[in-house]
């Protein structure tokens, strides 16, 4: 088998290469050239590699970052959108509570306007208070004078005036200080008066009605024994025979002429159907005082009495003891009358109205 050498280097050198030095000298740059591109090579891959493992590093990053940035943005996309469903809510709760808010305002003023009424009406009511404890005082006081005077006794008027007063210590208004002073001065007034007695007035005018029919009219002709009898009698003194004797004479002849002295002209012009009259007339007076005094009506009680006392004296005889009798238990009527009036309470009645007139 036939095997072929491969061509020797030396003997292609030995006929195209120079000489040894020659070539040596001009290897070295060729050697220097190599090696410059060989390092450059390497240099150029390794800048290759650096920039590739740069690259590669960068897009590493960069792909962090953009998954990053991603899971950043959708953070913050759900960070917004529950941003947003914070922000309705918000919207929502500040929505309602303006409207609370606004109903709170609403009711806070319907509250102080409540409020205000209410202080308006414990002021009114206060007052009112005070207003009517000064009417009703005041009623039950008239009320109170009205049943004394019909019953002619002070016991209702005392009680209502110390009704009032303990009325007044209650309430412990320093106002009303001036009517409780007045009440008690009315009071002691009211305790300290003197009221006549009704139901001996009214005997008395009874005596007079009964004596009525008794009396002796200043015109009478009447027998001069029975004229005898009603004229007051002179003490009686011992006289003889014959001085009763010329009694009787005179007294005979009296029954003859009658001379008499009348001071009013119209007595002596009574017919004797006049007298019946004028005593049923008399009787009509002293009866209408009855009634006024039963009816408190003091004024007319006085007048029919001053009436009664002056037909009394004009057309009766005034010497007789009949008259007499009733000219004076006329006359203690009339004085008693005097004293009949009840005591008043004007200085009570005149503080209530001021107090009145003054709220």
């Amino acid at each position: 088998m036939n095997s072929q050498l491969p061509p020797d280097p030396a003997s292609h050198r030995g006929a195209d290469v120079p000489d040894p030095d020659t070539a040596s000298v001009a290897a070295g740059p060729v050697a220097k050239s190599e090696a410059l591109t060989r390092v450059a090579f390497w240099a150029v891959g390794f800048m290759a590699l650096l920039a590739l493992l740069t690259g590669a590093a960068l897009w590493q990053k960069v792909a962090g970052m953009q998954e990053q940035l991603a899971r950043q943005s959708a953070e913050a996309q759900a960070q917004s959108l529950e941003a947003r469903a914070m922000a309705k809510q918000a919207v929502t709760l500040a929505q309602d509570a303006a409207t609370r808010t606004a109903v709170l305002d609403s009711r806070l003023s319907e509250v102080a306007l409540q409020r205000s009424q209410l202080d308006e009406l414990m002021q009114s009511m206060s007052r009112s208070r005070d207003e009517n404890l000064v009417v009703d005082i005041e009623a039950a006081l008239r009320l109170a004078q009205q049943q004394a005077q019909l019953t002619g006794s002070v016991e209702p008027l005392l009680a209502a005036l110390k009704s009032a007063d303990q009325r007044i210590v209650r309430a412990a208004q320093p106002r009303l200080a001036l009517l409780q002073r007045a009440i008690a001065r009315d009071i002691d007034r009211v305790k300290s008066s003197a009221v006549s007695d009704t139901p001996t007035l009214l005997i008395k005018l009874d005596e007079l009605v009964h004596l009525a029919d008794e009396l002796v009219l200043a015109n009478a002709v009447a027998p001069a024994r029975q004229v005898e009898k009603n004229l007051v009698a002179p003490p009686k003194a011992s006289v003889s025979w014959w001085q009763s004797g010329l009694q009787i004479v005179i007294a005979e002849a009296r029954n003859l002429v009658r001379v008499s002295r009348i001071e009013a002209p119209e007595a002596a012009l009574l017919s004797p159907e006049q007298s019946f009259f004028l005593r049923e007339n008399f009787k009509l007076k002293l009866l209408n005082a009855r009634l006024g005094l039963l009816a408190r009506q003091i004024d007319s009680a006085r007048a029919d009495l001053a009436d009664a006392d002056a037909m009394l004296k004009k057309y009766f005889q005034a010497n007789a003891r009949k008259s007499q009798a009733a000219s004076a238990l006329l006359q203690q009527v009339q004085t008693q009358m005097r004293t009949l009036q009840l005591p008043r309470i004007d200085d009570t009645l005149a503080v209530l109205a001021t107090a009145a007139a003054g709220r």
